[in-house]
């Protein structure tokens, strides 16, 4: 349908040109003919009128909004349903969008956590008129003239989905996926604890300019993300600011606050902590609180303000993404279906665990069975005394690396210099002219070497910061970088255990069994750090 069914259908309004569009329809601008007030018409998709359910679902729907008064909520002026058109007729705000300000001049931290107790606000109020918004995001709180948040689009997206996640076949998401709850992707039962989830995240976001999950993969990833997975903890935000955050974005609804008021409330306590109990009034934001929102803002804080928090609350923070994932459009000609009959549950990393354990327990025998072919001669003794041997120069390897190229100096034999001492803790390679080679064995404790302690040190580091890594990872700290560092980790780990096996047995260590341990504790690893990474 072309405006002219808009017009037609709003003969009391001067209808104007589009002023914005989304998932859930289009918006016009308009006056008031006898008032000469401003308005802005939502014109709902045509799939709304064409569903007799749906059509009266949302006059039902229609009827609760009009029925909201508060001061951080889009009044609905009017609902018009005629001539097959669903119109909603609300304030007009040209104050723009949270969206719009956080990618352009950015945010402070106060400023967010004023723009989201302003939110809160307003939802705890439809939530108790029982109307739940389910498509909480940046672009749908808009600024009065006078620097109001008001929180726009309540119930739309109830009424058209039932509160399921529908997506069309091609993978497009009815709704923005980048802020929707798991229980709600999921076509579960849905609560206050839903808007509580959208809120959070996109707070998570208004103060590290990035969302609580690894981007990548398209809509119906990212819900498969929020369904399926741990969000990320809130980078360089002190307590107890971020404990509130990540409280809110919980997967598990019963983790989560209750309702928007108690979230209001610890929300408005670690804003007190951080910024000063009469941070509000220095931000200069209308925030209209609840008295005991209200109070938990201004109560005295406990403790001294950390000084890390200086650059947090003053520094404006910017989006990273250009813009969040696009939404499908709600047409007659779209095939939508619950998202939860499209996302399938991720496979179970059992094999990559597989070849991590395989991987290890090869490395663990492979030292001691593939020692190879040693020399038939072996001198074992004080390294500190010289080495008897007919000859003018005496050689000295360690896996084919030379250590040491003495000449004979006297009757006495072979002096080993200082470095080579300290170095050799088991057997090494020993060669005079062009006699054949012999192996040459200190009988100190090789603990007292740099074979022996370099080796078991080399050890615990690799094992310590691949655990460490591997633990980043299951909690979502971390991303590809943790599993391209495991590779020279998992290299070093093969090479300690070589080295480390060879000092305690009466043989040699040769380079091809240390490429091989060095090959295996890379495989587990990488495979170790893939499975830890897997949702």
């Amino acid at each position: 349908m072309t405006v002219s069914s808009v017009v037609a259908a709003l003969p009391g309004y001067a209808v104007g040109e589009q002023i914005g569009e989304g998932g859930m329809g289009v918006v016009y601008g308009g006056v008031h003919r006898q008032l000469g007030r401003p308005v802005a018409i939502k014109r709902l998709p045509h799939a709304v009128a064409e569903d007799p359910r749906m059509s009266e679902r949302f006059e039902h729907e229609a009827r609760l909004l009009a029925r909201l008064d508060h001061p951080h909520i889009v009044p609905v002026y009017d609902y018009v349903r005629q001539q097959g058109e669903h119109l909603l007729v609300m304030e007009r705000l040209d104050g723009g969008t949270v969206w719009s300000r956080f990618s352009g001049d950015g945010l402070t931290a106060q400023q967010s956590c004023g723009i989201v107790l302003a939110a809160l606000s307003g939802l705890h109020a439809a939530h108790e008129a029982g109307v739940l918004h389910l498509d909480v995001k940046p672009k749908n709180l808009l600024f009065t003239s006078n620097g109001v948040v008001k929180v726009a689009d309540f119930g739309i997206s109830q009424v058209v989905s039932e509160g399921a996640t529908l997506v069309t076949h091609a993978g497009a998401v009815l709704g923005t996926p980048a802020y929707i709850a798991p229980e709600q992707a999921m076509g579960n039962p849905l609560s206050p604890a839903a808007d509580v989830y959208a809120t959070g995240t996109m707070l998570y976001e208004l103060l590290c300019g990035d969302l609580p999950f690894e981007r990548g993969g398209g809509p119906l990833a990212m819900i498969q993300k929020r369904v399926y997975q741990d969000p990320r903890p809130l980078p360089n935000v002190p307590e107890p600011l971020a404990g509130v955050v990540m409280r809110s974005i919980a997967r598990d609804p019963n983790a989560r606050y209750r309702n928007a008021e108690t979230f209001a409330i610890d929300l408005a306590g670690a804003a007190g902590h951080l910024f000063g109990s009469d941070w509000l009034m220095r931000l200069g934001m209308p925030v209209h609180l609840a008295p005991q929102v209200s109070a938990s803002s201004t109560r005295p804080s406990l403790r001294p303000v950390d000084r890390t928090t200086v650059s947090l609350t003053q520094q404006p923070i910017r989006a990273t993404l250009v813009d969040p994932v696009p939404a499908a459009r709600l047409s007659g000609s779209s095939t939508l279906v619950p998202a939860a009959e499209v996302i399938k549950p991720p496979s179970s990393p059992w094999l990559l665990w597989l070849v991590a354990a395989i991987s290890l327990v090869a490395l663990a025998i492979v030292p001691f069975v593939a020692t190879g072919t040693p020399p038939e001669v072996k001198v074992t003794q004080d390294l500190a005394d010289p080495v008897k041997a007919e000859g003018t120069h005496l050689v000295v390897t360690l896996a084919g690396i030379p250590l040491a190229d003495v000449p004979q100096r006297g009757p006495d034999g072979f002096v080993l210099p200082g470095a080579a001492r300290w170095i050799i803790g088991g057997v090494v390679t020993a060669k005079v002219d062009d006699q054949p080679p012999f192996l040459l064995e200190s009988n100190r404790t090789p603990w007292l070497s740099l074979m022996g302690t370099g080796s078991a040190l080399l050890l615990l580091f690799t094992l310590a910061y691949l655990e460490s890594n591997l633990r980043a990872l299951r909690r979502r700290q971390t991303g590809m970088a943790a599993v391209i560092a495991s590779v020279p980790l998992g290299l070093g780990l093969g090479v300690a255990v070589w080295l480390l096996v060879s000092v305690l047995l009466p043989s040699e260590p040769t380079m091809s069994i240390a490429l091989t341990c060095g090959v295996l504790g890379a495989a587990a690893a990488l495979s170790a750090s893939l499975a830890s990474k897997s949702p």
